[in-house]
């Protein structure tokens, strides 16, 4: 079996879930029908982070929230696709638009539908609190929950694994600096 930290080598594209991966699960239910959920800044960081060194993000999620919309975009993620039940199928379309072969693609999920789109990719993530049959076949556990850092870990690690730390620091430090002046 192949070591996660040689998995993460080749990541060109993370993708991600939502519900559970990128939020802790909670829905809050409004008296209108309309849903809220909380993301973690954390998180949000990691996928700048991503792009910063020209590692694509996506996400893949079973259900539909217009609010994901503005926060996919201020995030710079480059493929958004809502309310899907075959996340395979989906997978398979992003991997063929963007020319990559699946060992190049990361996932990171939660829950019983992400688990065909683990089988499949390169490296597979599985947050903290995520469903016992998706740690079974994932390549890396976080150590953080679902909506609470845990995608900011799965990022770091694939960052650390390609070298890429180091450059990810010094690409903040200038756009610290450039904002100063």
């Amino acid at each position: 079996m192949i070591d996660p930290t040689q998995r993460a080598q080749p990541i060109k594209m993370i993708l991600m879930d939502v519900d559970g991966t990128l939020t802790d699960g909670s829905l809050i239910v409004l008296p209108d029908g309309s849903e809220l959920k909380s993301y973690h800044v954390r998180d949000g960081l990691g996928i700048l982070l991503a792009g910063l060194v020209e590692i694509k993000t996506g996400i893949i999620t079973g259900k539909t929230s217009s609010p994901l919309i503005k926060r996919a975009e201020r995030l710079k993620i480059t493929e958004i696709h809502q309310g899907i039940l075959n996340k395979k199928k989906i997978l398979l379309d992003i991997q063929k638009k963007h020319r990559l072969d699946l060992n190049e693609i990361a996932f990171i999920g939660d829950d019983l539908s992400d688990i065909e789109v683990m089988k499949s990719v390169g490296l597979a993530g599985a947050v903290a609190d995520a469903h016992p049959d998706v740690k079974n076949v994932c390549h890396f556990h976080c150590t953080l929950p679902g909506g609470k850092g845990a995608v900011r870990e799965f990022i770091e690690f694939i960052l650390r694994a390609q070298d890429k730390w180091g450059l990810v620091e010094t690409k903040l430090k200038d756009i610290i600096i450039e904002k100063s002046r």
